[in-house]
């Protein structure tokens, strides 16, 4: 598979990086307004090479992501500490107007993966730009809750004293503030959540199952305020996400992706589980929640709609 990245700060070459260390992907071509940038990340991945799986790497311009099967969208400012995702919005809605028009034209079957944030509103004015070019908005694709998916299950895991692979637990709604975690879904081993802590003996608390939530819905805003911004993580998540559509792993992903209609709020694109594979976007799954999840989901998707609206004037 043929990768165009767009964006080579710090989650575009930690992306890169990561798909270099897993195997995925055959060639890598980075793109930049800052070339000598580009340039000096491909050179610098180029190396690594050598230590993890044979490919190309290279530093390019939006022509040579002609013939990419896939492009990663990373491109756009940084959350600065205390600022939200959806603050994010008008600066990096900017910077699309100027970069994509060209893109769709030279890669037009391309998968497109968005992670600039906030990637919810993002994807969904990726897609509509994509839908006047032509393109199926289905290809476009949100990294959305994926990462705060893997946080969820890494703290439940942790405090469970179990493998987080055997943790099936999903983060749905806005990659942001309102991201909805439904406790009533969770499985451990095919057991549910409460009678999996019943049969170890462990107790888990309202008040810590607050606090669970706390730190993954704020996760993000400690690593900004420690070191500046998020990379790693999201580099990792990108790379799953990436893998499952090259191999056709048809994973089950809470990425985001635009729907006609969800809990009473229509056109909206958010984090809902989704069966993910080589064509992209396969299939959609519903998710069974209790009332006050319903509710929560309702109202997360509100927000997003509403910021879309506002965006749209």
């Amino acid at each position: 598979m043929k990768i165009g990245i767009i964006g080579s700060g710090m989650v575009g070459s930690s992306s890169a990086y990561a798909l270099i260390m897993a195997g995925v992907g055959g060639e890598l071509v980075l793109v930049d307004k800052d070339r000598t940038r580009a340039q000096a990340e491909a050179d610098d991945l180029l190396h690594a090479v050598p230590f993890a799986h044979p490919r190309v790497v290279k530093a390019g311009d939006i022509t040579d992501l002609e013939t990419c099967e896939l492009i990663l969208y990373t491109a756009g400012v940084s959350q600065m500490p205390g600022e939200s995702r959806l603050a994010l919005l008008q600066r990096n809605i900017e910077i699309v107007e100027q970069v994509l028009p060209e893109v769709f034209r030279v890669a037009p079957a391309a998968i497109f993966l968005i992670a600039t944030n906030p990637v919810d509103v993002m994807t969904h004015a990726i897609g509509e730009r994509a839908i006047q070019y032509g393109l199926d908005r289905q290809r476009v694709i949100g990294t959305g809750t994926t990462l705060d998916t893997s946080r969820f299950r890494a703290l439940l895991g942790e405090y469970l004293n179990v493998d987080a692979r055997h943790v099936h637990a999903y983060v749905l709604g806005e990659h942001g503030d309102s991201e909805v975690m439904p406790w009533s879904t969770i499985t451990i081993g095919g057991l549910p959540l409460d009678r999996f802590c019943e049969l170890q003996g462990v107790q888990l608390s309202g008040e810590k199952r607050s606090e669970i939530e706390e730190r993954v819905r704020k996760a993000a805003y400690h690593i900004i305020e420690g070191k500046g911004a998020t990379y790693y993580g999201i580099g990792a998540a990108v790379t799953h996400i990436i893998d499952a559509i090259e191999h056709d792993h048809r994973s089950i992903l809470t990425v985001s992706t635009h729907v006609d209609q969800v809990e009473g709020e229509e056109d909206v694109t958010l984090s809902l589980p989704h069966i993910v594979g080589g064509e992209g976007i396969i299939k959609r799954l519903p998710i069974e929640l209790d009332p006050d999840e319903h509710k929560a989901l309702a109202l997360s998707a509100r927000i997003i709609r509403n910021v879309i609206a506002e965006l749209n004037g």
